[in-house]
């Protein structure tokens, strides 16, 4: 298979996945909307059939702002801003915003607290790349998430870990490709964008990244250039 063929390929899987995730949410909005014209529903019923609905919607937006990002991470009109950041900030900051999907979850949420020299990134990208990460980890986690920050002579690297149902290790080189999915069962109304855009980001950064999985457990490893 010659590259145009691939590309072509992988274009019709990419337009299947979009209209997929596209369907799911979409279909369940308009069965509870239908449903709520039933007046016979009790008041809890209708609060719980209001609150699916802006669920899904929710989902939605997040699928919209994804293919938005994607479609801005290559233009030459969207430039990033390196500046001094902190890495450990950011992330608290970042875990902070889910700790309710934590709570819903039950996932066992463990993050190092360490004092590190500050990074030069771009804060929006750099926000977006913990943000998808966690997202990941909320998606596939089992039963626990562990984030790590270490130094070495150039980078400062964000470890996250957490456990996997299943996982294929010979998929593991396709783990930031845009039409990858863990598992189509799982993910429904999810794009497959998530650490796609983070391999975007980093480079872009001229950071790097990296994934393994041993066993039931997934690490994803993401470095960041220190500020000199």
């Amino acid at each position: 298979m010659d590259s145009t063929q691939r590309r072509e390929k992988e274009l019709k899987q990419e337009i299947t996945n979009i209209s997929h995730d596209l369907r799911t949410p979409l279909t369940s909005i308009k069965g509870f909307s239908e449903l709520l014209t039933d007046r016979s529903l009790s008041e809890t019923e209708k609060e719980e059939f209001l609150a699916i609905i802006q669920k899904k919607i929710d989902n939605l937006t997040m699928m919209v702002d994804l293919f938005y990002e994607l479609s801005q991470i290559d233009s030459a009109d969207k430039q990033l801003i390196m500046e001094q950041q902190f890495l450990d900030q950011l992330v608290v900051e970042a875990m902070l915003m889910f700790y309710d999907d934590f709570e819903k979850s039950q996932l066992r949420i463990h993050v190092d607290e360490v004092v590190l020299p500050p990074i030069i990134a771009d804060k929006k990208a750099t926000n977006r790349i913990v943000t998808n990460i966690i997202q990941n980890a909320l998606r596939y986690a089992k039963s626990y998430l562990t984030i790590t920050l270490i130094e070495d002579e150039k980078y400062v690297w964000l470890r996250a870990i957490n456990d996997v149902t299943e996982f294929n290790r010979t998929e593991i080189n396709r783990i930031f490709d845009r039409t990858f999915r863990l598992d189509n069962s799982r993910t429904a109304g999810h794009l497959g964008l998530g650490l796609h855009i983070v391999r975007q980001l980093i480079n872009k950064q001229g950071g790097k990244v990296v994934a393994d999985v041993h066993k039931n457990e997934f690490r994803i490893d993401v470095a960041f250039k220190k500020w000199n």
